[in-house]
């Protein structure tokens, strides 16, 4: 599945990041070690099909999607730091600050941040009020009042037990606004009308929810070899997730119509979503 968007991807990452100054080799072979060790590559494949469905003919969001995928694994890189998730692994390896340690790691994310605004600020080829309205709903969501507000509270609540409303509040904005963002920038980029937008942000709405939920049932009953890095990591936490206020059985059920709901958004674009819908049902089924 998507098989040929995922290669252009890649390819854009690794062409990205082939000409780093050797002065700091410590610090770009970290920043590579993470950001080129594969994954699902699910924010990126969204954008790009996002963009195709609302008319992009060409590859010219491509530089776009990589930044976004270099901001994604800044997350990764910091949420596996002792003093946040304190994770070993990450993607079937040692994570970045047991490869590199923990002040390389840390800098390595911050590099990606920054070199993943960079990126984005290079897309060529489209209407540049496109390219900087798509940059400050990225800064937006992954930022204080997105991703990392996400992060704090996901932190406070290793404290305190949060409600259900609390944990979507909690899930919307540390998983949810990234997949948001590479949908609404999708459709930003090609030139999509608002309605679309707005659609598109509900959809990525919707799948980031489902996505975290999949991802809580994964820590409980993955199979580690499978999933790449260590189950239980949750509990060891002290984290209250959906698992634990719903059940498996309850948070499958969740996911389930979270998922079905961001497949009505689809519905709302006259172009073949057919890439999109395959995506989103396989998030709903995934083991890692």
């Amino acid at each position: 599945m998507t098989d040929s968007l995922t290669a252009l991807i890649e390819k854009e990452l690794a062409e990205q990041t082939a000409d780093f100054s050797r002065e700091y080799i410590e610090l770009t072979d970290a920043m590579r070690y993470s950001l080129l060790s594969g994954g699902k590559r699910i924010r990126p494949r969204i954008l790009m099909m996002f963009y195709r469905l609302c008319g992009g003919k060409n590859e010219a969001a491509l530089p776009f999607a990589a930044g976004l995928e270099m901001i994604h694994t800044y997350s990764l890189i910091h949420d596996d730091l002792p003093c946040m998730d304190d994770d070993d692994m990450r993607r079937g390896r040692p994570s970045c600050h047991k490869a590199y340690g923990e002040t390389t790691a840390l800098l390595a994310g911050d590099a990606l941040l920054t070199l993943g605004f960079a990126a984005a600020a290079k897309t060529t080829g489209l209407p540049a009020e496109r390219v900087t309205r798509a940059i400050a709903v990225l800064a937006e969501r992954a930022g204080m009042a997105g991703m990392v507000g996400g992060q704090v509270m996901d932190l406070r609540f290793e404290r305190e037990t949060p409600s259900l409303a609390e944990l979507h509040n909690m899930v919307e904005k540390k998983t949810a606004c990234l997949i948001m963002a590479a949908a609404e920038i999708g459709c930003i980029l090609a030139g999509a009308p608002e309605e679309q937008v707005a659609a598109a942000r509900e959809y990525g709405f919707k799948t980031g929810l489902a996505f975290q939920i999949i991802d809580d049932i994964l820590d409980c009953a993955a199979d580690e070899a499978v999933l790449g890095k260590p189950t239980g990591s949750d509990a060891k936490n002290g984290k209250t997730t959906f698992v634990t206020l719903l059940g498996i059985e309850g948070a499958r059920r969740e996911a389930k119509d979270l998922t079905t709901r961001a497949l009505a958004a689809l519905d709302r674009f006259e172009g073949d979503h057919t890439e999109l819908t395959e995506l989103t049902r396989h998030l709903l089924v995934r083991e890692y």
